[in-house]
């Protein structure tokens, strides 16, 4: 798993969910994480979460912490199941800095404000995640919380690559685990 902060400004718009979309754009070839800030203005025409489709609910931050993944050899039930690892250790990462955090599934609030916005989705060769951070609150469609505006976390970037890492370490630690086991047979 490669990881990467982008540095420019990049605004989500929810084409970039896209097969091979890191690989196209930033030269990251396989299985591959990275960040970006930017703002986050989904129209319903580029939705993939269907049931936000058929509720009429468009994504909008005026400033957001966006995370791609894309993973190859990875069904879609297990590419949820990353998705959830992903925010968790964003949750976890939260709470060392000081703060109660509930998780919702794959949604994560901070005083009863949502905080994250997160798919997973299969495509022709992979599965592909994105989970939104708000930095900042203003402006969004639904109560939310930001990184920023409520949770007074400044350093943006270093906290996506500490994300990012531990998204990493905890996927090859996973398969590590299962290199270290003896199997066993009920007869």
């Amino acid at each position: 798993m490669k990881t990467k902060y982008i540095e420019e400004e990049v605004k989500y718009i929810g084409s970039q969910l896209a097969p091979h979309w890191i690989y196209k754009n930033y030269k990251i070839q396989g299985d591959a994480i990275v960040a970006f800030c930017g703002e986050c203005d989904v129209h319903l025409t580029e939705m993939v979460d269907i049931e936000d489709v058929i509720n009429n609910e468009p994504i909008y931050s005026k400033s957001m912490l966006s995370f791609i993944t894309e993973q190859f050899g990875v069904d879609l039930p297990e590419g949820v199941f990353r998705q959830r690892l992903l925010i968790c250790i964003i949750k976890e990462l939260l709470e060392e800095y000081g703060h109660k955090i509930r998780r919702n599934g794959d949604d994560l609030f901070y005083q009863d404000k949502k905080l994250t916005v997160s798919i997973a989705t299969k495509s022709i060769t992979s599965t592909l995640i994105h989970t939104g951070v708000n930095i900042l609150s203003e402006g969004a469609p639904v109560k939310a919380s930001g990184l920023s505006s409520e949770l007074g976390i400044i350093d943006i970037r270093s906290f996506a690559i500490e994300v990012m890492n531990r998204y990493k370490e905890e996927l090859e630690d996973i398969i590590l685990a299962g290199t270290k086991v003896r199997g066993v047979y009920n007869e």
